[in-house]
């Protein structure tokens, strides 16, 4: 297959998916509440791609969510070309990608968490992944969400879900506090043993995180929360942020190459405490 059609088919998918996501949130929002849309260019002076970042506050459900298409291409800063696959022989690269972050009003509703992506350096590839962060923990939740993934990864091969697992563990992990940003869920990168194969598979770790994120907030949308409970949802953002801000490939990624800066930071929370 033909690398531009690869590129189209990726990023109209991810585009698609942008649109089914939003959808989908603002019925929760019972249409009362749309998102913002914001499109951005890459370069002002240069065709280099771009994208559009759509953010939602205030809602009775969401209190803030940022739903981010981009399709970004060009070539990477000298001193970021030793650190990406394929980049060091030819800068030249194409990046299309959608990332979601939710911040939820209900304490007892957790922080949740999903981008897939595909860059083509002098080779290309497929990553993502998907990772929830309760404040009120819910051991019956942990392990549907878990079992679910599980049931996704083993329809396309039966080790995936263990090395993808591993991996979101290790991968969102703060070191400076010893502890794990969440519950986990799967992480993948580098993913390049075949498109048809590796596509199939990104397509259904977007279906799968739609229908997870649909079923968690339905069952918990009702539910009483306190003063208590609230305030360690604060505390729980605060590391959240710490890890985006520190750790997180992907902020840094955008940022070193030209990403639209408030997109890139829609991940952080709106409000977050420490003590």
């Amino acid at each position: 297959m033909e690398l531009e059609l690869k590129k189209d088919l990726a990023s109209n998918w991810f585009k698609l998916l942008q649109n089914s996501f939003c959808n989908d949130i603002e019925k929760f929002e019972k249409n009362k509440l749309k998102f913002k849309s914001t499109s951005w260019k890459r370069s002002q002076k240069l065709d280099e791609g771009g994208g559009e970042f759509r953010i939602l506050k205030g809602g009775k459900v969401f209190e803030k969510v940022g739903v981010n298409f981009s399709k970004v291409y060009g070539k990477f800063p000298k001193k970021f070309q030793k650190n990406i696959p394929g980049a060091s022989k030819d800068p030249r690269f194409w990046a299309s990608g959608i990332s979601v972050v939710m911040h939820m009003n209900n304490p007892h509703i957790p922080a949740m968490h999903f981008n897939t992506r595909f860059i083509s350096t002098t080779f290309e590839w497929f990553g993502g992944g998907m990772d929830v962060t309760p404040a009120i923990n819910d051991l019956n939740e942990k392990k549907i969400f878990h079992n679910n993934l599980k049931k996704m990864c083993d329809r396309h091969n039966k080790n995936y879900y263990k090395k993808y697992k591993k991996w979101c563990d290790e991968y969102f992990f703060l070191p400076h506090r010893k502890e794990p940003r969440g519950i986990g869920g799967i992480f993948f990168d580098y993913k390049k043993e075949n498109f048809h194969n590796d596509f199939k598979f990104v397509r259904d770790v977007g279906v799968t995180f739609q229908s997870i994120f649909n079923s968690i907030i339905n069952k918990k949308i009702n539910k009483k929360w306190s003063s208590k409970e609230k305030e360690a949802q604060y505390i729980k953002r605060g590391r959240y942020a710490e890890f985006n801000l520190l750790y997180d490939r992907g902020t840094k990624f955008g940022l070193q190459t030209g990403g639209n800066v408030e997109g890139i930071l829609m991940s952080l929370p709106p409000l977050a405490k420490w003590k």
